[in-house]
């Protein structure tokens, strides 16, 4: 498999999205094409084991898109999926990378917003203005986000945004220092740049209704997948902790 040098790839993780998913990478790609007319591109879609239509649409839609590159991965989480989508990602040596999600609830047409406010920064989020999710979902969010400045003392309006504008080579030194592989390594990755310096900017961004497809992570679960990246978070901060002293004696 060849990897051309591309400016940007987009890394679209997928989970049984077949009522949107050729729409969502046909406008993504539209867009892109339309946009960056100086610059190359591709979209990595990483298929988490989806259990409805979505693996054929996306066999069936990969020619007919040539900026598509299409992976089929067992069910192993959104975490899982995207950081896969990193790695594949960096085989393309791009200048830039590009997550967002594929439940067609962001607009291309923010993209502009990060791309160019990108030589401010290595490491920019979107920021959803207004928020279209499950009441529950927003009150674990601000957890998170009271649990990432007591542990860090950095302050990260969304963390996990999956609107987010990476420069390459800074997404490879992140991701070789990344602990593990963890739940939520969005979350993980925004904290990193942030300590590390970075002004990761916070560019408000539009945030839609879903109309199609299931969230993945309902209910009950919920509290638990809060629980582990807390539980994540916290181990992270030790292991931060130990290497400082370490530097010291």
């Amino acid at each position: 498999m060849q990897y051309p040098k591309t400016g940007l790839v987009v890394v679209i993780p997928v989970y049984n999205e077949q009522e949107c998913i050729e729409e969502v990478l046909s406008s993504w790609g539209t867009f892109l094409a339309r946009y960056l007319k100086d610059h190359s591109f591709k979209i990595v879609v990483v298929n988490d084991g989806s259990r409805d239509n979505t693996p054929k649409i996306l066999d069936d839609i990969a020619n007919k898109y040539p900026y598509l590159h299409i992976v089929h991965q067992q069910n192993g989480g959104h975490g899982e999926a995207v950081l896969n989508g990193y790695a594949i990602a960096l085989k393309f040596e791009p200048d830039w990378v590009f997550q967002v999600d594929s439940d067609n609830q962001f607009l291309p047409e923010d993209f502009p917003k990060l791309w160019e406010q990108r030589s401010k920064s290595n490491f920019l989020l979107g920021n959803r203005k207004k928020r279209y999710d499950e009441f529950n979902r927003l009150i674990i969010t601000r957890i998170v986000r009271a649990i990432i400045f007591m542990l860090y003392r950095v302050f990260l309006i969304d963390s996990n945004i999956p609107y987010r504008l990476i420069k390459g080579s800074y997404l490879k030194m992140l991701l070789h220092d990344l602990p593990g592989r963890p739940f939520a390594p969005n979350i993980f990755l925004s904290v990193m740049a942030k300590k590390d310096g970075n002004d990761v900017m916070s560019i408000p961004v539009t945030h839609k209704e879903r109309e199609t497809g299931q969230v993945s992570i309902i209910k009950w679960k919920l509290l638990k997948v809060c629980f582990r990246s807390a539980r994540e978070l916290l181990g992270f901060a030790f292991s931060i902790k130990k290497r400082d002293l370490s530097k010291i004696g």
